[in-house]
């Protein structure tokens, strides 16, 4: 069965469009970080100004926003960062929204559900192309090819 020309130019720009994906990820999560702790971009919560340092949880969970949200976005550590990632969005959803309405949609934590569900596919699928673990490390990703389109091996 051959592959139609959709599939296979599908096939081949998975790994840039995941890479693509990262990279997007990333940058948005570690400005919610660089905003928190510098004040930057609106500063806490768009309000300017800073969360105090070594405040319960905003502090560490700008920490994890900034540094989990750059080496995603360069795609060093990708997996364990996106890992930690997920679940500290997990934590805010579930620590911060939950209790205020059962729908993110009512409950304002849209941004922490997406996240969570981001960095999870991320932790699932790897980097995608232009990882640098593969500059400094040289791992490679497997095969993302549906197992159907694979060749079958020969026993």
């Amino acid at each position: 069965m051959s592959a139609t020309p959709l599939n296979s130019f599908t096939q081949r720009a998975t790994p840039h469009a995941l890479a693509l994906f990262r990279v997007v990820v990333g940058l948005l999560f570690a400005s919610h970080g660089a905003s928190s702790l510098f004040g930057v971009l609106g500063g806490a919560m768009g309000q300017g100004g800073t969360v105090p340092t070594g405040a319960w949880p905003g502090w560490y969970a700008a920490v994890i926003q900034l540094a989990g949200g750059l080496l995603v976005l360069f795609g060093l550590g990708t997996r364990a960062a996106a890992l930690v990632s997920s679940g500290s969005m997990a934590y805010a959803y579930f620590s911060v929204h939950q209790g205020t309405a059962l729908w993110p949609i009512q409950n304002g934590g849209e941004a922490s559900a997406m996240f969570c569900w981001a960095f999870l596919l991320l932790f699932f699928t790897g980097p995608g192309a232009w990882a640098l673990d593969r500059v400094f490390f040289g791992t490679t990703e497997p095969e993302t090819a549906p197992a159907a389109e694979r060749e079958p091996s020969a026993a």
